[in-house]
């Protein structure tokens, strides 16, 4: 039999990149095997394993804002489409089999196995290869931290799965029994403790949108608090790195999220999206104004997004109570959220006005629907096709985390200086003291609708009272929806694997309750 070929370098794999700067252009497709010759061959290779990056903003839109209790979607009745499955997911009553195609959310795991095997192929070969060693250096770092970013998103959404570490090269090899959730971490963090050495610190603003220590030192404290048994001490010491480093704060909050500011001195990590017509463009803001007749109110072109379907308006909505849960004066309200009014028609609106959400009042007998605000950089010229970037980690995060951990080991007074960091900027008082609450209230706030929410309330044990709480004002808004919607139990707090993944692999054993 012949080896498998378990990466394409195609379409998304086989692109041009210089070392500086990450350019996800696709040019030609080739056989792995006529591959790896050199160190520009291997950056391309991974420039490609990057691009599965995009798919994990994608579907942690439906998977982690709209799984928490910060956003809902506007039902649209007249054409659910493949839009059920995305909906059963925040609505709790997901299974084995939601949204399996590769463009919906239900593809998370084998996006991000996708992405493993590419890494695996270039690790795999640059043990044999002869590239200078500063260039095995830089192109091992990078792999490394995306093999150990993938397999975070992995073992945070579905538990202990397969843990793939070389090259697949014959069928016995491509199918693997699961890891314990706690094999899995301890990889995460020795692939990291790998990279960290080997990986640049960001010096210089605007950065070129590739893996740096900050960003592995970051996933690494995420990790060390998320597992079973939490070591906050060295997640203090990886977070401590960070705020010695040359990240900082932006001094507004709004400017965070402009596209002049991609890349700034405040990100950490994020994916990477140019505007253009070559692929790599964005479109979120085109999901999350409400299905509309005249786009062009909002985003300055008239384009399509009242339909069913996830290539639609509607999604990641705002909830009432996100909406009422931010403090008086707090800056990022109006950044982050804004409402849309006008009529509405069988669940579509023809949109007359966008206002603040400060102390908004609707009128009686015009609609309304907030929508997430902080990707909106209208005029648009090609409907779905935005530039802004995808937020992975921030400094203020970075702060955050730090205060969490630190409020966590029993040292709640030297949490206070870096949460008031962060509300200073949000226009806000400074709090006397930190507690595990107010520091989450604050994550909440400060990383809204940048799929953060679930994972930290997860992470926190707050996840199954929240969500039931959440559960019944949705059920007290929407006679629509189920009795059997919201049940949220300890099974829940991670997803099914796919069914699909269970057929291909019969050593594979699904997760209690599904």
């Amino acid at each position: 039999m012949k080896k498998l070929a378990i990466i394409i370098l195609g379409a998304l794999g086989m692109v041009s990149c210089k070392k500086e700067t990450l350019n996800l252009v696709p040019q030609t497709s080739l056989s792995s095997a006529s591959f790896f010759k050199d160190a520009a061959q291997y950056n391309q290779a991974l420039t490609g394993a990057y691009t599965n990056l995009r798919s994990v903003a994608f579907i942690g839109i439906y998977m982690d804002e709209m799984r928490s209790d910060n956003t809902f979607f506007t039902i649209y009745s007249a054409d659910r489409g493949t839009s059920t499955s995305a909906e059963a997911m925040a609505e709790f009553i997901d299974n084995n089999i939601s949204s399996q195609e590769p463009n919906n959310p239900g593809n998370r795991y084998g996006n991000d196995y996708s992405g493993i095997s590419k890494v695996n192929t270039i690790l795999t070969r640059l043990e044999k290869s002869t590239l200078a060693q500063a260039d095995k250096d830089q192109i091992s770092g990078e792999a490394l931290f995306l093999r150990a970013f993938y397999y975070y998103d992995l073992v945070q959404h579905y538990g202990g799965v397969p843990l793939q570490l070389t090259e697949v090269t014959d069928v016995a090899g491509a199918f693997l029994p699961r890891s314990s959730a706690d094999e899995v971490y301890n990889q995460i963090i020795a692939d990291l403790n790998a990279a960290i050495p080997v990986l640049p610190v960001a010096k210089t603003f605007p950065q070129t949108g590739r893996a740096t220590q900050g960003a592995a030192k970051m996933l690494l404290a995420y990790c060390y608090m998320s597992k079973q048994t939490k070591e906050y001490a060295k997640a203090e010491t990886a977070l401590l790195d960070i705020t010695k480093m040359n990240y900082g704060l932006l001094s507004d909050y709004a400017a965070v999220f402009d596209l002049t500011n991609k890349n700034s001195k405040e990100s950490i990590f994020e994916v990477q999206y140019k505007i253009g017509n070559d692929g790599q463009q964005s479109d979120f803001i085109w999901r999350f104004i409400p299905k509309t007749t005249n786009s062009e109110f909002i985003l300055g072109l008239r384009g399509t997004n009242a339909r069913g379907g996830l290539a639609s308006g509607g999604w990641n909505v705002p909830t009432q109570e996100m909406v009422d849960s931010y403090e008086k004066g707090d800056l990022r309200l109006p950044a982050s959220i804004a409402v849309a009014e006008g009529t509405i028609n069988n669940e579509v609106m023809t949109i007359t006005a966008v206002k603040s959400p400060v102390d908004y009042k609707p009128t009686t007998g015009v609609g309304y629907n907030y929508f997430i605000k902080k990707y909106l950089h209208p005029p648009y010229q090609v409907e779905y096709n935005t530039d802004d970037n995808w937020p992975v980690f921030r400094y203020s995060g970075a702060l955050l985390l730090l205060a969490e951990c630190l409020v966590a080991e029993g040292k709640a007074a030297e949490a206070l200086p870096y949460i008031n960091q962060v509300r200073q900027r949000a226009g806000l008082s400074a709090l006397t003291t930190a507690t595990k609450q107010n520091v989450s209230d604050e994550m909440r706030h400060e990383l809204a609708f940048e799929n953060h929410r679930w994972t930290d309330l997860v992470r926190n044990n707050m996840a199954i009272d929240v969500l039931n709480a959440k559960g019944v004002r949705m059920k007290a808004l929407y006679g629509w929806l189920l009795p059997s919607t919201f049940n949220v139990t300890q099974n829940r707090l991670i997803y099914a694997i796919p069914f699909r993944e269970l057929q291909i692999n019969n050593k594979l054993t699904q997760n209690p309750g599904y």
